[in-house]
């Protein structure tokens, strides 16, 4: 039984473990095109995905704090807002996406950028990858887009910022499921200690007793999975 209480506080504390939060940067000139990847992210993104989003390359340069002197990046200070990924519109007035890419990667900085665009003009996107892009995707961003930029953000996260995200996370519903389950059994255990303390002579019918109830608490675990 203290083994069994171990183990349900055990899955408490993981419940408590959360996802690694995944804080993308979208930059993109059109309000309605960044509205529909703020949401695209958001759907499906599990919760886990935060959405920052500016209007120009370079209101994404100051957000960056990379229009400081270079040897100022690592300073405390410009890790206030950290990123993990940025996504970036290609055509934008001023600085165009390749021109943040060029700058990010100039700086020494290890945030993966991914750019989109409406048009597939592959000497473009050959171009955009060899300086560095992890991807080239095409608007509208579907589904499948978003895992792509999870993938592109964790892999380029260090192992210590992942060492809070390495358990997996157990929902409620299977939190609630392995408390009733050890309950269950805490109410066998009873059962049979009431049996065996009776004066009652049951040794003829023990065996066939905790048969009927293994058999009855089959049933119902049974009927829960059916349930799902």
């Amino acid at each position: 039984m203290e083994l069994e209480l171990e183990l349900t506080k055990e899955k408490q504390v993981e419940v408590l473990e959360v996802e690694t939060e995944i804080r993308v940067l979208v930059v993109d000139d059109s309000p309605i095109d960044r509205k529909i990847v703020e949401g695209l992210l958001k759907r499906n993104g599990n919760g886990c995905i935060k959405v920052i989003a500016v209007d120009s390359g370079t209101k994404a340069m100051e957000l960056l704090q990379l229009n400081k002197q270079k040897a100022e990046p690592e300073s405390p200070a410009s890790n206030e807002i950290k990123i993990d990924i940025i996504l970036t519109d290609y055509f934008m007035p001023e600085m165009t996406g390749y021109d943040l890419l060029k700058a990010v990667k100039n700086f020494s900085r290890t945030i993966p950028v991914v750019i989109m665009s409406s048009e597939n003009e592959p000497q473009r996107i050959r171009r955009c990858k060899a300086d560095g892009a992890e991807d080239f995707i095409l608007k509208p961003l579907q589904t499948n887009d978003v895992q792509k930029l999870r993938n592109y953000a964790n892999k380029s996260t260090k192992p210590s910022e992942l060492k809070s995200g390495i358990k997996r996370k157990i929902s409620q519903l299977d939190l609630a499921s392995a408390m009733n389950i050890a309950e269950r059994k805490r109410h066998l255990s009873r059962v049979v200690m009431v049996l065996k303390s009776s004066s009652f002579d049951i040794s003829p019918y023990f065996p066939l007793a905790c048969k009927l109830v293994l058999l009855f608490y089959a049933m119902l675990c049974l009927s829960q999975l059916l349930q799902r």
